[in-house]
């Protein structure tokens, strides 16, 4: 039963939107056009994302482009490894003219962030990402500064080239929302880029601003979950932790990430109301950088999204199991 307090024509309104901004998105990035969706989704849920991909597959272009149409300040931040957490997150410097000092923001204070291969930078400057990620806010020289609303994270890596990376620590991999693995455009898409490529990019317009966004994120909230729907997740993360070839299982945030992330999904297609299908279709996405399997699994060419795909394929979903 809908408990959402979502009116129809508000729900009318979200998908018209959503779906307009995937429409100005399309005019300039020709790949996979489930990415743009599992973007929104992750703004929405108030998620970052961590996109995995080879170079040269408009990694950079989609994220400046998704930036421009949902009406956000967008920076980048290449990541190397003699980067400084005061690249990202700022300094005090000395003002000449009034003899004290200033803050000089870092990129970090945007709303749009492309960390871009975050994992060519050391620990200590991908931690400058964690307080900003979890709490919305940084730590300057021991003061604390609000970072603008909305705010989100997207960084990529490299699967590839592992010479002079450092691999994210669990507990960072834990604060993104979801992982999106990027792979090459189709045919038809890659000959759209040879036909076009002397030609300008084409134009896009901001569908959103940064208050319609924070309204989408207040609705998501409100959206209805029924009790079967949260055992339905409570079972799946828990597959994960029983599962012989894992070590280590999603956890109780993976299961509220995945809630989230299901909220939005739910709400981006028009429904004030999530169902089995939105979790699923989010799993893989969702689950898969907290999975981490035992040594001998991964030796035996054992994957986290196979193992997904087996919990899909194994947990039943029975609905009306419990009362409301």
């Amino acid at each position: 039963m809908d408990n959402s307090p979502i009116g129809e024509n508000v729900l009318a309104q979200v998908k018209s939107v959503a779906d307009s901004v995937f429409a100005e998105i399309s005019k300039v990035f020709m790949g996979d056009q489930s990415i743009p969706e599992a973007l929104l989704t992750a703004l929405v849920a108030k998620g970052h994302v961590l996109v995995e991909g080879v170079p040269g597959i408009a990694k950079t272009t989609l994220v400046r482009t998704f930036s421009q149409v949902v009406g956000g300040t967008f920076r980048r931040i290449q990541f190397t490894p003699d980067l400084l957490p005061s690249d990202i997150t700022g300094s005090y410097v000395l003002d000449m003219r009034s003899n004290e000092f200033s803050l000089r923001p870092g990129p970090i204070f945007t709303h749009v962030l492309l960390g871009d291969e975050i994992n060519r930078a050391p620990a200590k400057t991908q931690s400058a990402l964690l307080e900003a990620m979890q709490e919305g806010q940084v730590t300057i020289e021991g003061e604390t500064r609000k970072l603008p609303s909305p705010f989100i994270v997207l960084a990529t890596q490299n699967p590839i080239e592992q010479e002079g990376t450092y691999p994210l620590p669990e507990a960072q991999i834990d604060r993104f929302l979801m992982k999106i693995e990027m792979g090459y455009p189709d045919q038809q898409a890659e000959l759209q880029m040879l036909t076009t490529y002397n030609r300008p990019l084409a134009t896009v317009g901001s569908v959103m601003q940064p208050s319609d966004v924070a309204n989408l994120q207040k609705l998501a909230d409100t959206v209805h979950v029924a009790p079967e729907i949260l055992e339905y997740i409570l079972e799946l993360a828990r597959f994960t932790r029983r599962h012989p070839k894992v070590g280590l299982g999603a956890s109780p945030r993976a299961g509220l990430a995945l809630l989230r992330a299901s909220k939005a999904r739910a709400l981006l297609r028009g429904r004030a109301f999530v169902l089995p299908d939105d979790v699923q279709e989010l799993v893989g996405s969702v689950l898969s950088h907290r999975v981490f399997l035992r040594p001998d699994a991964e030796m035996e060419g054992t994957q986290a999204k196979n193992l997904l795909r087996e919990a899909i394929a194994s947990v039943p979903y029975r609905p009306g199991r419990v009362e409301e």
